[in-house]
């Protein structure tokens, strides 16, 4: 259970990132990818984890490296909701055209300290804080329960 958890949430929460970004235009900012590297990282340990030993070695990873995701959400959270200061830099979209200085200087910005959508006042920082840390927390128990009876 734990190695399908391990595959499931970030393949499950990079999709409806990518759904967000190109299907409803809500382009990531800085700090929205760097939520994003985490899962690409667990879906690749998770991954292997089906095919090379040790099997809950690599779920173990994938479930850090899931919790780090929430981590790194949950700071960027608490500067979209104002609680402290986060980085200065932010990204923006830019589309592939022959001109690519009007691309870049017609791009909208994208603010790291704007929720750009919210559902029950929490942004999709915040739900992949909650999501994220309590998939990476429920892997560790599964796996250490999974040790216990093995």
């Amino acid at each position: 259970m734990a190695q399908h958890l391990a595959l499931g949430v970030p393949a499950l929460l990079l999709g409806g990132a990518y759904l967000a970004q190109y299907g409803f235009g809500l382009y990531p900012c800085e700090m929205c990818w760097w939520q994003r590297y985490p899962h690409f990282v667990a879906l690749g340990l998770a991954g292997l984890s089906f095919v090379a030993p040790p099997r809950n070695l690599w779920v173990a990873l994938a479930g850090f490296s899931v919790f780090v995701s929430g981590l790194i959400g949950g700071f960027h959270a608490g500067v979209e909701y104002d609680w402290w200061e986060g980085i200065t830099g932010c990204a923006s979209a830019v589309a592939v055209t022959d001109d690519p200085l009007a691309a870049i200087m017609s791009a909208p910005l994208v603010r790291c300290d704007s929720a750009p959508w919210d559902l029950l006042g929490i942004s999709l920082a915040g739900w992949n804080f909650l999501i994220s840390c309590g998939a990476g927390i429920a892997i560790w128990v599964l796996l250490r329960r999974g040790a216990k009876t093995a």
